[in-house]
């Protein structure tokens, strides 16, 4: 799906209304970005718009294979074409990083992921939309939810912490059918209150919040490796000369 199915997409009924589900979910685990710098990845723009006059700067980039069209409507052009694998950034140079229609889409998402945890700064924060696997929206190809990869919040987990990040939150949106039906989406408000209540599983999206792993964990092999190593040195361990045991644990002879 490239940029002109997104935004067309966006200004059908169907599509504003989605895009107002998913900006709440996303205002209540980001209520306020001031002195943030966000940058937008895959095609974000409809989510971006509520913190451009909030933080110290907003930013979107459009992977090549999406393609790319300019944003905003007014003002300066905030938006750029580039490989998702090589952002054009420095390392730690944004504080928060949103991803739309991005991990599902692309064929390099773990790549991706790790530029994400390089341009972003030590406490900075990653948030992710991705169409969930068991909600009826990834069923059907009419909407973008319904391209790509979905994902289950256990394996977008497994995925971040692959990627060196640490899952925070996560919350579901767009319990409402995938449908474009006047009396439905006059409706969603109740409908997103009632799943978020009681059918959490079937959102039609998982939002879902990361921070950085600051230190790699050491794997099972590494472990071992350790261990032994560990062991060789106590093993192999002996007194300097002209120092007995006693002297080694601190004591001194009478």
């Amino acid at each position: 799906m490239d940029v002109v199915d997104l935004r067309d997409f966006y200004r059908t009924r169907l599509g504003q209304t989605a895009q107002r589900l998913i900006r709440r979910r996303i205002r209540e685990i980001w209520p306020d970005l001031r002195g943030e710098r966000l940058l937008g990845l895959g095609y974000a723009v409809p989510y971006l718009r509520p913190f451009v006059d909030e933080a110290e700067s907003v930013i979107a980039f459009m992977p090549a294979g999406q393609g790319v069209m300019a944003w905003p409507a007014r003002g300066p052009n905030r938006v750029a074409l580039v490989d998702e694998t090589h952002l054009p950034l420095q390392d730690a140079s944004v504080s928060r990083v949103l991803m739309a229609h991005a991990v599902e889409n692309s064929e390099s998402y773990r790549r991706m992921l790790h530029e994400a945890w390089r341009v972003l700064e030590g406490n900075g924060r990653l948030m992710i939309v991705v169409p969930n696997r068991s909600g009826v929206w990834a069923r059907t190809d009419r909407t973008p939810f319904g391209h790509g990869h979905p994902f289950s919040v256990s394996q977008l987990g497994r995925l971040l912490s692959e990627t060196q990040f640490i899952p925070k939150q996560q919350h579901r949106a767009l319990f409402i059918p995938p449908l474009e039906l006047k009396v439905l989406l006059a409706a969603a408000p109740a409908w997103e209150r009632l799943g978020c209540k009681w059918l959490t599983t079937f959102g039609g999206v998982i939002v879902i919040e990361a921070s950085k792993q600051l230190y790699r964990p050491i794997q099972d092999g590494n472990r071992q490796r350790a261990a032994g190593i560990g062991a060789g040195i106590r093993a192999g361990a002996r007194p300097a000369a002209g120092f007995s045991n006693a002297d080694r644990l601190g004591h001194s002879k009478p």
